[in-house]
């Protein structure tokens, strides 16, 4: 049986489309949590992990309820810290984010009681909600492979609670303990500097702007890392791994889909992809098939009906990668 935890916020978003409506829900780790918990079915168990306001505890038990192998054993609120977040969305991919409350970090003793795990998920949304200290434990006490995502630390909240972009500057402290990072392509402009660069050419964000890549990829492969993942919207993704001692570059196309109806969470849920992918096939192609299948999947609907079980979710990878 496979054991996957899910660790970062639960936050109680409000959500404002491009369509101008407005969804209320309980987001990031859900995600990836009930994508993963229908994929797994009877052979496998989720355990999300985060902290929580009191008064959004039984909410959230409740909201995992009706599936069996999700443990929410690590859902803990003694200190009453959740986080609330608004997200305005500017058209189908930008947006402005506002965070008003904020849960307390994952340290080592959250994740203490589930070492056997075969893989560690982590979704932060800012970067103080991941303590390094937790991923150094996991290294040193577990042979799960841990996925991080990048969105976390290039992220920070001001005093007004605007959410904004930076740099992930103490970067090379985190590598070494990550076996699999995943990140955007802006996120990857925000991982990636040079003592020539000045802060306002490292800070323009250019969407067509992918050729930092390779010279990336090689340097956090080279820092620990085994696969480094970029995602590039409707394009797909870009992996690299090593591969006999040379960098091996892989480009997955996305799954198409009709209508984008709302993209919240489309990066967490590739990221639960990512752990189905290894924690199954331990396989960094097909886990980008998973993952950008689950991305795709999110952006389906405002519920978490549009995941679907094993058999669904691979008759869609074998229909668009076979």
């Amino acid at each position: 049986m496979y054991k996957i935890a899910v660790i970062g916020p639960i936050p109680r978003d409000t959500i404002l489309t491009y369509k101008n409506e407005t969804i209320q829900k309980y987001g990031c780790a859900t995600h990836p949590t009930i994508a993963l918990a229908k994929l797994l079915e009877e052979n496998g168990q989720v355990i999300p992990i985060s902290h929580l306001h009191k008064k959004d505890h039984q909410a959230v038990v409740n909201l995992f309820k009706d599936y069996a192998n999700i443990d929410t054993s690590g859902l803990c609120c003694k200190q009453d810290r959740g986080s609330v977040i608004e997200l305005r969305f500017l058209d189908q991919n930008n947006r402005l984010e506002k965070q008003t409350a904020f849960m307390n970090p994952i340290l080592p003793e959250d994740v203490a009681s589930f070492m056997d795990a075969n893989a560690f998920v982590f979704v932060p949304i800012t970067d103080f909600e991941i303590s390094l200290s937790t991923l150094q434990y996991i290294k040193k006490n577990s042979q799960g492979i841990v996925i991080f995502d990048a969105h976390g630390p290039t992220t920070s909240m001001n005093i007004n609670g605007s959410r904004e972009r930076k740099f992930w500057i103490d970067r090379d402290e985190w590598l070494p303990y990550i076996d699999v990072l995943k990140m955007n392509l802006e996120e990857s402009q925000c991982c990636w500097f040079k003592n020539e660069y000045t802060i306002e050419e490292m800070g323009h964000y250019d969407e067509h702007n992918t050729e930092h890549l390779d010279d990336f990829a090689n340097y956090v492969l080279n820092k620990g890392v085994r696969v480094l993942y970029v995602t590039l919207d409707s394009r797909g993704c870009v992996a690299y791994f090593l591969e006999n001692s040379k960098v091996r570059k892989e480009w997955i196309a996305s799954v198409p889909v009709k209508e984008v109806i709302d993209t919240t969470g489309c990066g967490d849920s590739f990221a639960g992809g990512l752990a189905y992918g290894f924690a199954v096939y331990n396989d960094p192609v097909k886990a980008a098939q998973f993952a950008n299948t689950l991305g795709a999947l999110r952006t389906q609907g405002k519920t978490y009906e549009v995941f679907k079980n094993l058999s669904e979710t691979e008759a869609i990878v074998k229909e668009y990668y076979t």
